[in-house]
């Protein structure tokens, strides 16, 4: 676990297993959301798909969420490289980055962590390129 200070921001991002996080105070959903597509483009990821929670769970159970979206993040040069290696690995793509409200109304930016969640493939050419997409996804955490 790590904390930053950024500003008059307090800033912690914090690594787990299978994914890794960071919060943020005193912003808002939309700005944040602008900045980590950005962050996300440096990097060489597009949001390929989205998945608005708040709205879904609304719809489909008439249950209330805070803001929650899940952006499915795609680096087409890293896809084609693991695509090249193992065709099945495409039940393990996009990487998702999530964007939620937590209940003190802080947001917090979440991604995939790449090396986990390609681990259990087995493959060391796999690993490789995993190990790269996570630097990536660290470096867009660290961005915003």
């Amino acid at each position: 676990m790590e904390k930053i200070q950024k500003g008059a921001t307090k800033i912690k991002i914090t690594y787990m297993e299978y994914y890794n996080s960071k919060r943020i105070a005193k912003t808002d959903f939309a700005t944040l959301r602008t900045q980590v597509e950005a962050a996300l483009k440096t990097e060489g990821f597009g949001v390929l798909t989205e998945i608005d929670i708040q709205a879904t769970m609304k719809k489909k159970l008439d249950k209330d969420y805070l803001p929650h979206v899940i952006l499915g993040a795609c680096n087409p040069v890293y896809a084609d490289k693991v695509l090249s290696i193992d065709p099945h690995i495409s039940t393990l793509l996009p990487c998702n980055v999530t964007i939620r409200q937590v209940e003190n109304g802080d947001l917090e930016v979440c991604t995939i962590n790449a090396d986990a969640a390609m681990s259990s493939i087995g493959n060391d050419a796999i690993a490789v390129h995993a190990a790269e997409i996570q630097e990536k996804l660290m470096r867009v955490l660290n961005q915003i």
